[in-house]
């Protein structure tokens, strides 16, 4: 995939002339900044007036997530020798309407949801996340999302071909650090089920605590435990789930989305 949102110095991005969704109708239209990521012409940032589409989106994690030990979350790109997609996990959700006399359907569609669960996991984990971000298409959960994924995952951050100025030796060193990174510190973060916690807990040799009560209780009181002590519960939550975060771990509780915040 070609990124035509890439974002470097001296390099315009498209969207060019959009309107501002911040200004209204005071902006003319994104003019881009000679070296800044913001309009010249109103000085907010680029991604008030337009984001990039779904597939520049998902070329742009799927350069990120390729030659690493998550490239199977990657699918090749047909017709483009070496690209590789994102396979990002949507759901729909369609719920039945009986006011009226003729039945009816009210489809929601989300634009992400943690691959690995079945939907009913994955609604009880959406409902974790504050109603007004959760990335449901259409809404300002969805258009967060996707600001937040364009402002921790700039795409120049790993592809050279997107930086201007570098020297040879400059461009030999970044590929040699995309390529340990990806090696050693890139990480695709997941719901943890209770059953994974206790599964966990007996590896390492110690007695699980029993629990008492409903299915519930026990879903919440297993991660609360892991929440408590989680390196992730002062993250925001957009950096560690909407499955990118650069860390050397990838397991966070369903629970700590009420406490971290919520999804890009």
């Amino acid at each position: 995939c070609r990124m035509s949102d890439g974002m470097s110095v001296g390099q315009h991005p498209a969207g060019k002339g959009a309107p501002c969704k911040k200004c209204k109708g005071s902006c003319s239209g994104f003019q881009p900044h000679s070296w800044r990521k913001q309009c010249g012409s109103c000085q907010c940032p680029r991604e008030e007036h337009s984001l990039p589409s779904d597939l520049e989106e998902d070329c742009r994690i799927g350069q990120l997530l390729s030659d690493s030990h998550y490239s199977g979350l990657t699918a090749r790109m047909k017709g483009v020798e070496g690209s590789r997609v994102y396979k990002r996990n949507r759901m729909i959700i369609t719920n039945p309407i009986t006011s009226g006399k003729d039945p009816t359907f009210l489809t929601v569609t989300y634009e992400w949801a943690p691959p690995g669960l079945n939907q009913k996991l994955a609604m009880q984990y959406m409902e974790l996340i504050p109603k007004n971000m959760q990335p449901v298409a259409g809404t300002e959960g969805a258009h967060y999302r996707r600001v937040q994924l364009l402002r921790q995952l700039p795409p120049y951050d790993h592809n050279p071909d997107l930086c201007q100025g570098l020297s040879e030796r400059e461009r030999t060193a970044m590929e040699d650090f995309v390529k340990r990174y990806k090696e050693q510190a890139l990480g695709v973060a997941e719901v943890a089920l209770p059953c994974s916690a206790k599964q966990q807990t007996e590896k390492n040799g110690s007695k699980s605590k029993e629990t008492n009560g409903t299915a519930k209780e026990a879903f919440e009181k297993t991660d609360s435990a892991r929440c408590a002590s989680s390196p992730y519960q002062e993250m925001p939550l957009p950096s560690m789930l909407n499955a990118l975060a650069l860390t050397s771990s990838g397991t966070l509780p369903a629970s700590c989305a009420a406490n971290a915040g919520s999804p890009w």
